[in-house]
């Protein structure tokens, strides 16, 4: 792909790895930087040969959130408004939409719009040292960059409005304790294991894998019978992949399945 400003892409055994790479800023989502995760993003959805995608970010933090350093003065409400229409609605839905797993590796801070760059991934390993933060509420703002749509369905009501209300850091364990990260790792071993899991996750039928994520962001909206339909459309797509056929050999024949992704 055409070279990146702000982010370093590289593809390792079937994962194509993310890194923020603005160490000097915390990784703050500058408008260069949202830009190049987009183009990461469309570049890894369109190559067949990538199956799983891990984000994480250069140096000793994830993400600080939005860089306000764009703003060449205060920015009107207006502009605000439309900064965050423009920037995070087609990051956030590539994300949620790309039909391959995606695995946040999470690295010191994930703080406001990085919390919810954390949120909007499939999976998160945090080092035991990384924290999310909504940090909004700090500076008297409201959670944005939909923070709002991850949170409340990661940890219900009550812990998203005190995680939102108090903007108080929220260490690796308590994230573990409470749903927000699937795996804490030491530090020194985050990128180890998370591409490790990654990689596990790029030999598994990743056409069924993506599936499963419109699966479940559908039943999240909609109700029982209107869901088990939906399944069973995106069913009518899996029966007859070749990954489907071979896990049915497999099993028949007690041997371990070899997916394809298709």
């Amino acid at each position: 792909m055409s070279e990146l400003e702000t982010l370093l892409y590289e593809v390792e055994e079937a994962t194509a790895v993310l890194t923020l790479n603005r160490p000097d800023r915390r990784n703050a989502l500058s408008m260069a930087l949202l830009r190049d995760l987009n183009a990461a993003l469309a570049q890894a959805a369109n190559d067949d040969a990538v199956r799983a995608i891990l984000i994480t970010g250069a140096g000793k933090g994830f993400c600080a959130g939005a860089d306000l350093g764009d703003f060449q003065q205060m920015p009107t409400p207006e502009q605000v408004y439309e900064t965050v229409i423009a920037n995070y609605t087609p990051l956030m839905n590539a994300i949620t939409a790309v039909p391959k797993p995606v695995i946040g590796a999470i690295n010191g801070a994930a703080a406001g719009a990085g919390a919810a760059l954390a949120l909007a991934c499939d999976l998160r390993v945090m080092a035991e040292d990384a924290y999310l933060m909504m940090a909004f509420s700090n500076i008297g703002l409201v959670p944005d960059a939909g923070a709002c749509w991850f949170l409340v369905r990661e940890v219900g009501y009550a812990r998203a409005y005190q995680m939102a209300a108090e903007g108080n850091k929220i260490g690796a364990e308590q994230c573990l304790a409470w749903g927000l990260a699937n795996k804490v790792v030491p530090a020194k071993k985050l990128r180890e294991e998370s591409l490790a899991w990654a990689q596990n996750l790029a030999q598994r039928p990743t056409l069924a894998l993506g599936l499963t994520k419109q699966a479940l962001n559908f039943a999240a909206a909609h109700d029982l019978p209107a869901t088990i339909e939906f399944e069973a459309r995106l069913q009518k797509q899996t029966i007859a992949s070749q990954d489907h056929m071979e896990g049915v050999m497999a099993f028949l024949q007690r041997r371990p399945p070899e997916f394809k992704g298709n």
